[in-house]
């Protein structure tokens, strides 16, 4: 299925529109793998690809880019603006596209953001209600329908009193697709147990006063000659199912008090919240915006480390064209993965400045762990 639309171009007329350019380095430790770019994605992306042989190479790529949403964002005395037009303020950045336009554009970036990709590389788009449904429809494109893994419902903000006559909007989207389905990183991704958790999931309580539950000691399945499906304590597994573990340590269990035996002489195993690894992350995620953002739509730091934990590994480059307030590259340095940004707008190159130097003041100076670099159109 493909979008059709005034002003679509083929793939071959798009990369060879794209005008040349270089980047002069200026300032930072340009063999650290990480870079912050000032420059214009499109034309940045296709000389990274052609001249500084990233293609191919790239583990994880989020992006969070402008929404379509027919409004200007503004940084007013240091405070982000959302659709402020303040005569004081400074435009971060200004989202007017026309929806056909605003799609030519996006579909033209996906296009060269899968050149970079690696064979096991994923892509997060973040994106909202109102275009979203639009843009899947473009990523099933450029990327494959079979490669779309999941969409992320991201709650962002409390309850809103609004007088339209429709429902409370506090969520946006993060469509999530692989460049190859099933050859792309991934780290499960658990969060910790909450108190209303453990209250829910271990009911019972040992004479020590700790919660705990109980499980089965054996699994479906059954062993012909393993340990698993020999008998323990004159008792085989039920019929088309063998033991978790082998009679040896299912005694040792026994000997520890970490097996309960029911009323009618049944053994369960006993399960503690500390034995759990924790829950594992469903496509429903509370990671509320900042409330004081740098940058005008600045997203919430916790969300990006979930996600680079999940879809990258220590030596992964993490990938930002819309890098904004570098809240995803700051993200990535945390976790020591290389990263990689990319943003036309003076005012998101400060944010990301400011976010990522230690000294917060002297912005340039020679201990960055990083490289940074500005383009020069040819």
């Amino acid at each position: 299925m493909y979008l059709s639309y005034n002003g679509k171009k083929t793939e071959s007329e798009i990369k060879n529109s794209i005008k040349p350019i270089t980047l002069k380095h200026i300032e930072g430790n340009p063999d650290s793998g990480s870079m912050l770019i000032k420059g214009d994605n499109l034309r940045v992306m296709k000389y990274l690809i052609e001249e500084h042989g990233l293609k191919n190479s790239i583990d994880l790529v989020y992006i969070d880019p402008p929404f379509s949403t027919k409004n200007v964002f503004t940084i007013d005395s240091d405070k982000a603006n959302t659709i402020s037009r303040s005569a004081n303020g400074t435009i971060a950045y200004d989202d007017n596209l026309s929806d056909e336009e605003y799609l030519e554009f996006l579909r033209s970036r996906l296009l060269l953001i899968k050149d970079l990709m690696s064979d096991r590389a994923s892509i997060y788009l973040h994106i909202d209600y109102k275009i979203g449904h639009y843009v899947k429809i473009i990523m099933d494109e450029v990327f494959g329908r079979e490669n779309y893994l999941s969409t992320l419902t991201r709650i962002k903000c409390n309850p809103k009193n609004f007088s339209r006559k429709s429902y409370g909007n506090i969520k946006d989207m993060i469509l999530f697709y692989s460049r190859n389905k099933n050859k792309h990183i991934w780290n499960e991704p658990r969060r910790p147990l909450t108190e209303e958790d453990i209250l829910r999931l271990f009911p019972k309580i040992d004479k020590d006063g700790r919660r705990y539950t109980t499980i089965p000691l054996h699994a479906p399945g059954e062993t012909q000659d393993g340990a698993t499906g020999q008998p323990w304590r004159d008792m085989l597994p039920p019929k088309g199912r063998h033991w978790r573990t082998s009679p040896e340590v299912l005694e040792e269990l026994d000997k520890n008090g970490l097996i309960e035996w029911s009323k009618n002489n049944v053994p369960r195993k006993k399960i503690y919240p500390s034995d759990s690894k924790g829950m594992l992350v469903q496509d429903v995620l509370e990671y509320k915006d900042p409330q004081y953002p740098l940058y005008p739509t600045e997203k919430n730091l916790e969300l990006l480390k979930m996600i680079i934990r999940a879809s990258s590994d220590e030596n992964s480059v993490v990938f930002d064209c819309f890098c904004g307030s570098g809240t995803a590259l700051k993200a990535a340095r945390d976790l020591g993965r290389k990263w990689i940004g990319i943003d036309e707008s003076e005012e998101a190159i400060k944010a990301c400045l400011k976010k990522l130097s230690d000294t917060q003041l002297d912005l340039f100076n020679k201990n960055m762990d990083f490289a940074y670099y500005e383009q020069q159109n040819i």
